[in-house]
């Protein structure tokens, strides 16, 4: 009698419960293990896999047919022309708003305008992501025009590809560096502490980072997609966003 009600609740998981892929920008690598484990606590017949990229990278992939139910972007660029393209359900919509940081791996006085202190002559190079190709790299170069830094310290620029790189450039090779925010509340970046080796960046410095969402058309029935996109747009995964240096509209 065991074996057989042991048999029918192993039937009953492969019979109700199902796999879902998204698709994550490397900026949110450091919520999304955190936001997964939340989904699949409330959706427990659901199992989440994530695929970490850059947004142009996968955006590339879901063109090229990549199997994604749902792509989260460090931007709305990405997910606005998925939607234009009739890959994407519906517009996006916003689920998080990066910031940046202006970090340093030695301490450092960041109570006076810290912007100013990349400009003291023992700063030789500054980490940033790549205005090209990033939004946090499009931010930080707006910060420092704004602050009429720019035209000033681009020689100094050291550009990463990736959020990921960047902060490995301002720890590694750079005196100092504009990174995502998000970044500094991984694990490995714990030992570094807010105002004395990295500070906020005032946000009027540059324009928000609208992090867009879509549900991809091959998704356009599954459930289970629907049930995260609506829990990325919850106060359960606000708060862990917020945990993890995001704003959240």
């Amino acid at each position: 009698m065991k074996k057989i009600l042991f048999l029918s609740l192993f039937m009953h998981t492969l019979l109700f419960s199902s796999e879902i892929t998204i698709a994550v920008a490397a900026n949110v690598s450091y919520a999304i293990e955190k936001l997964v484990a939340t989904f699949e606590t409330l959706h427990p017949d659901t199992k989440v896999h994530t695929v970490l990229g850059s947004s142009g990278k996968l955006t590339a992939q879901i063109r090229y047919g990549a199997p994604y139910d749902l792509f989260m972007s460090a931007d709305m660029k990405y997910p606005q022309s998925l939607y234009a393209d009739a890959l994407a359900l519906k517009p996006a919509v916003i689920y998080a708003q990066g910031a940046l940081a202006l970090f340093s791996k030695k301490e450092r006085d960041f109570s006076k305008n810290p912007m100013k202190l990349l400009d003291n002559v023992n700063i030789h190079r500054i980490a940033i992501a790549n205005p090209k190709t990033a939004p946090y790299g499009i931010a930080a170069a707006e910060a420092l025009n704004n602050t009429k830094q720019y035209e000033r310290l681009k020689s100094k620029f050291i550009y990463g590809e990736s959020v990921s790189q960047t902060v490995m450039y301002a720890v590694r090779v750079a005196d100092m560096g504009l990174v995502a925010l998000s970044a500094l509340y991984a694990p490995q970046m714990k030992k570094y502490v807010k105002k004395s080796h990295w500070v906020e960046v005032d946000t009027n410095l540059y324009r928000p980072i609208d992090q867009g969402m879509v549900i991809l058309k091959r998704a356009a029935y599954n459930p289970e997609v629907k049930a995260f996109y609506d829990f990325m747009q919850s106060s359960a995964s606000a708060t862990i966003l917020r945990d993890f240096g995001y704003r959240v509209p």
